[in-house]
């Protein structure tokens, strides 16, 4: 008899198909919210944050932009000070996963009054006791989400920030840590650079992907996670014919949506996951490329272990009769996206360093084809050399 349990996040609502700026209005008027403050990168700051920030009106106190890819914890200092400047009682993160998960640590930072990157040690993942520290801390200035790409970092209480000092990805994690409301606002999306959209596209295939093909079943999570598969498969396609059809980028947002949701049920990713960990924060790949060069082939590494589940996945995805791995691989190639890890800049004489540091990673503990050592990931990698 299966058993298990699922985890809903602790958020209030999520929005979609409605202009951006009108639903944080409404929110923060819902939230008795005066003072929001804009989280986002450089390269939205003048376009996009400045736009919404002036919709906004008074209610907006600033916009911080220094939030930078895999979300150095310096970023995330820096936006909790700034926030602590403006007495902000809102933050709004705009922008991809790097945004979004800077902005959740930096809720931990208000909260936990942390001014210098080292006062984070005791907080993250696998230091022993952490969660009951983060579980300490009086929860206050919270957060919404405006997301612009498919990453899903919106619909979890983790965020990932990187240890420049290390050059490490590391976990953080607390109930609130998710958005207290997230906007889908299919508009938003439509300056984002084109690899950017179909390789976040394809990060939420992965989480769909790695979800239906792990070894425990969870009905209510493999349920969300083939109706998004399926919605992420048709309207990436059809987004790449029309890049302004919104309604096309709105069912990539559903996809991505109930595919992540999926996690709730704790079982875990898998290699392509806990591969694309080490390769984005040791090495600087970005979060979405790390699957379109590692889900096919983890895929085809897995092969003849559930193929079930594979020919599911091809089936959702309207390559029936083809394996999983081409099915895969043929979606990031018609988006226009690398599929090899030459392509991405790394090397053989790297797979050792990089097996090694990834069969620390959870995700190793939940590949369907058992992970018995460094051997089998650098195995894996070699499939991936294209």
């Amino acid at each position: 008899m299966l058993s298990g349990t699922h985890r809903f996040p602790r958020q209030d609502q999520v929005s979609y198909g409605r202009p951006a700026a009108e639903v944080l209005k409404e929110l923060a008027a819902s939230y008795g919210s005066r003072r929001l403050l804009i989280t986002t990168t450089a390269s939205l700051a003048d376009g996009l944050a400045a736009k919404t920030a002036h919709a906004l009106g008074d209610i907006c106190v600033g916009v911080f932009s220094g939030v930078s890819a895999h979300s150095p914890r310096e970023s995330v200092i820096a936006g909790a000070a700034e926030a602590r400047r403006l007495d902000a009682d809102l933050l709004v993160a705009l922008g991809g996963g790097s945004a979004i998960d800077a902005t959740k640590v930096m809720q931990l930072c208000l909260w936990g009054g942390l001014t210098r990157p080292e006062e984070l040690d005791p907080y993250r993942a696998g230091r022993g006791g952490e969660r009951e520290r983060v579980a300490g801390l009086p929860a206050g200035v919270r957060m919404l989400a405006v997301p612009t790409t498919l990453s899903a970092a919106e619909f979890t209480p983790f965020a990932g920030v990187t240890d420049t000092s290390r050059h490490a990805k590391e976990s953080y994690g607390h109930p609130l840590l998710a958005p207290r409301a997230v906007v889908l606002d299919p508009a938003m999306t439509l300056s984002t650079p084109p690899q950017l959209w179909f390789s976040t596209g394809l990060k939420a295939v992965d989480h769909a992907v790695e979800q239906l093909c792990n070894p425990q079943r969870a009905p209510y999570a493999d349920a969300l996670a083939e109706d998004g598969l399926r919605r992420l498969a048709q309207g990436l396609t059809a987004s790449k014919a029309d890049p302004t059809d919104l309604d096309a980028r709105l069912q990539c947002q559903f996809g991505m949506w109930l595919a992540i949701s999926g996690a709730g049920a704790g079982r875990g990713m898998g290699a392509s996951h806990a591969i694309g960990h080490t390769l984005g924060g040791s090495y600087g790949v970005p979060h979405g490329i790390t699957s379109c060069v590692m889900l096919w082939a983890v895929l085809k590494w897995n092969e003849g272990v559930g193929p079930r589940r594979q020919a599911l996945v091809s089936d959702l995805m309207g390559a029936k009769g083809a394996p999983a791995s081409e099915a895969v691989k043929r979606l990031a190639l018609g988006l226009g996206l690398p599929t090899d890890l030459a392509s991405v800049g790394i090397r053989p004489d790297q797979f050792e360093a990089i097996a090694e540091h990834t069969l620390h990673d959870a995700g190793i503990r939940s590949n369907p084809r058992p992970i018995l050592g460094p051997a089998d990931i650098v195995e894996i990698l070699q499939i991936a050399r294209g």
